[in-house]
């Protein structure tokens, strides 16, 4: 699973990276510590006066379905297993008309040892300092707001996740689902509507190369932040 993740980049270096035209909403601010709930921003493609242009938007982790009844949901949903999102009702209209990538410059897992402890784990690549990781995202009117007041609206988001192999097996059975640089365009692509199309992407996005290195419990706390979380735990190698 993707319970915690680093996104400390300017909004200037990800509009960059992902060739995005312009930022939509407030960004957060730098943080190595990101938590369920909190904002985070996305990189989406929206029909913009006759053309598709690339966006980044602020979403809240957590999706929140536009069938929902309250808010709280998301918190049960920052992730979704890409083996059923076509099927599970709460994600199966995002995964084929609302696909996002979700920036990253890493995220945590957490190692259970053999005597029942939790070992924190920060995963990140050692060839590229930002990771794309594939999400969903879902507009939730909120019934407490009026109909014409913009911000009725909720844009949220959720974190694909698959089976982990080979290198990070042995830190957590899941990982999230990470896209690659020639894959952004397929997977952002609001032509591709067809279920068995979006299963194909799935299927083709090659196995993530990242390196797991110890770190220190001090991640396990949200009030905690900073970039000394990625650090090396003390006396640990890394």
């Amino acid at each position: 699973m993707c319970g915690r993740y680093v996104m400390a980049k300017a909004s200037g270096d990800l509009l960059s990276h992902f060739d995005a035209k312009e930022v939509e909403g407030t960004p957060p601010p730098p943080s190595w510590n990101v938590a369920p709930t909190q904002d985070v921003p996305i990189i989406a493609e929206r029909l913009d006066e006759g053309a598709i242009d690339r966006h980044l938007l602020v979403a809240r982790w957590g999706l929140v379905p536009s069938w929902a009844k309250d808010v709280k949901i998301g918190s049960k949903l920052i992730n979704a297993r890409s083996e059923s999102i076509l099927d599970k009702p709460a994600f199966r209209k995002a995964a084929v008309k609302r696909r996002a990538l979700i920036p990253a410059e890493g995220y945590y897992e957490w190692q259970k040892t053999d005597d029942g402890k939790k070992i924190p784990n920060y995963l990140y690549s050692e060839n590229e300092d930002l990771l794309a990781f594939a999400g969903l995202y879902e507009f939730w009117p909120d019934p407490s707001v009026p109909e014409d007041d913009p911000g009725r609206w909720l844009l949220s988001c959720t974190v694909l996740t698959t089976t982990a192999h080979d290198s990070l097996g042995h830190v957590h059975d899941r990982c999230p689902v990470i896209i690659p640089p020639d894959m952004y365009s397929d997977w952002l692509d609001p032509g591709i509507t067809n279920k068995d199309d979006v299963q194909k992407l799935l299927k083709a996005v090659p196995e993530p190369v990242l390196t797991p290195r110890i770190v220190t419990d001090r991640v396990n706390s949200v009030r905690n932040n900073g970039p000394e979380l990625v650090e090396p735990a003390s006396g640990r190698p890394d």
